[in-house]
Formats: structure tokens, C-alpha cells, sequence
């Protein structure tokens, strides 16, 4: 009988671990290779449909620009010749001597459009002025006057105060819509006209009383010019009131 050889067993099985190690080593670097490859392959079609996203959304943003351009150029025309029209002595509105002069002024002290947020602030008592307000705001934003209108900007739940002294700072002229309710002085209308006589774009709007009634309530307001809407319709008063806060041609072009 053969002799066991405890030395060669040790050396057979150190033998069959090392081959055994190897063919491990082997099929985890085959598998370790194969998940590299996928993990390669999704990772260039990710890429490939991520630019691909990316170039339908630069695409869409390249054509919306040139569509705002578009629109923004076809507005300047709108504007400019709507500022030709409102300033033509054959096609505008006709002043009295006193209404061409409050519109001089006011349009010698407005600059072009900046980052002021409204063109006027509207004034008004609305317990009489309400439905003459609206009806203006509506013919003043027809001529693409911006209108700060307290039914529309005021947001529920926040201070009215800090509101409205927003817009007055934010307004390049002020609009007060003088009727008999506003001439009682109440609360509202005298804190907004405080803030809008010190303005030198203010102007007045008179409705169902007169400059006699209003001298009465103020010394200031009766020198300077208004207009009548028992002289001229609403529509005919935004006309005017447009032609003389919207910016002028060049201003435009700018």
C-alpha cells in the first residue's frame, strides 16, 4: 500500500483553490466587462436623447423669441402709428387752449418708458365715480395706456394702504376723476390726491361738477387744465390723456 504524502494533498488543493480563484477571477471580470459595456451603451443613448431634448428645446425657445420679436415689432408699429394718429392736428383729438396746454406739460415731464410699472394711476371715488372710472380705464387701456385700476390691482389680504402707495410711486402720471362725492374729501381720495398733486403730471378729470365746485374744495386744482366729460365724451378725454403720456415716436424706436 502506498504511503500518504500529507505534502502533496496540501499542495493539490492549494493547486485547485489558485484554478479555482482564476476561473472566479475570470467570470467576475467577464461580468464586471459586460455590465461596463451596458452601463456604456445606455449611457450614450441617455446623452444622445438628452441633447436631442435639449435641441427640440432651443428649437421651440429660437422660435419663440422670433416670435416675440415679431410681436414687439408689430406692437412698436401699433403704437407708433397710433401716436402719429393722436398727435395729428387732421386725425387727433381737438383741445381748447387750456387742454393743449396741460398736455404740453405733462408730456414735457414725462421720460420714455422706464421701469416705471403703470402709465397713470386713476383717482376716484367710487360711491359716484365708479362706472366713469371703469369706462376710462377701458378707453385709456384701448390706446395701450397701462392703467393702475384699484378693482384690478389691489390683491385681498394684503395692506390696501401700502397697495395704493405702490402704485403711486410706480405710476409715471396721475388721472384724478373729480366728481361731487370726491370733493368731499373723503379718506381715500384725499391721501391719493396728496400724493398725486405732488406730481407734475397730474390730471384732472371732471364729472358732473365743474372748476367753480372744484375751487371751492382745493386752491390748487383750478390752476391747472382738465378736461370735461360735459365737454367731451370718455373716450375722447383717453384720447387725449393717451396723446399725452404715451411716449413719442422716437422714444419708441429707442
Amino acid at each position: 500500500m502506498a504511503k500518504f504524502d500529507a505534502n502533496k494533498l496540501k499542495r493539490d488543493l492549494q493547486a485547485a483553490q489558485r484554478k479555482a480563484e482564476a476561473q472566479v477571477k475570470r467570470q467576475v471580470d467577464e461580468i464586471n466587462r459586460k455590465n461596463q459595456r451596458a452601463v456604456d451603451d445606455y449611457n450614450r443613448k441617455a446623452r444622445a436623447q438628452n441633447q436631442q431634448v435639449v435641441n427640440q428645446f432651443n428649437r421651440r425657445v429660437d422660435a419663440h423669441n422670433q416670435e416675440v420679436r415679431g410681436v414687439n415689432a408689430h406692437n412698436a408699429r401699433v403704437v407708433g402709428d397710433l401716436q402719429r394718429r393722436l398727435r395729428s392736428a387732421d386725425s387727433g383729438p381737438r383741445y381748447t387752449p387750456a387742454e393743449q396746454a396741460l398736455a404740453d406739460r405733462v408730456q414735457d415731464s414725462l421720460v420714455s418708458r422706464d421701469e416705471r410699472e403703470w402709465d397713470v394711476f386713476l383717482s376716484y371715488a367710487r360711491i359716484d365715480g365708479a362706472q366713469a372710472a371703469e369706462s376710462l380705464r377701458d378707453a385709456l387701456e384701448a390706446f395701450e395706456v397701462r392703467v393702475w385700476f384699484d378693482e384690478i390691482a389691489i390683491i385681498p389680504g394684503k395692506s390696501q394702504s401700502l397697495q395704493m402707495d405702490h402704485g403711486l410711486r410706480k405710476a409715471r402720471a396721475g388721472v384724478v376723476l373729480l366728481t361731487p362725492a370726491y370733493l368731499v374729501g373723503r379718506f381715500w381720495t384725499e391721501r391719493e390726491l396728496g400724493a398725486l398733486l405732488h406730481k407734475n403730471t397730474l390730471i384732472p378729470v371732471l364729472h358732473e361738477t365743474t372748476f367753480k365746485e372744484v375751487e371751492e374744495y382745493s386752491g390748487i386744482l383750478p390752476d391747472l387744465a382738465g378736461f370735461e366729460t360735459a365737454r367731451d365724451d370718455i373716450e375722447t378725454i383717453a384720447e387725449k390723456i393717451a396723446a399725452a403720456v404715451l411716449p413719442a415716436d422716437d422714444e419708441i424706436e429707442d
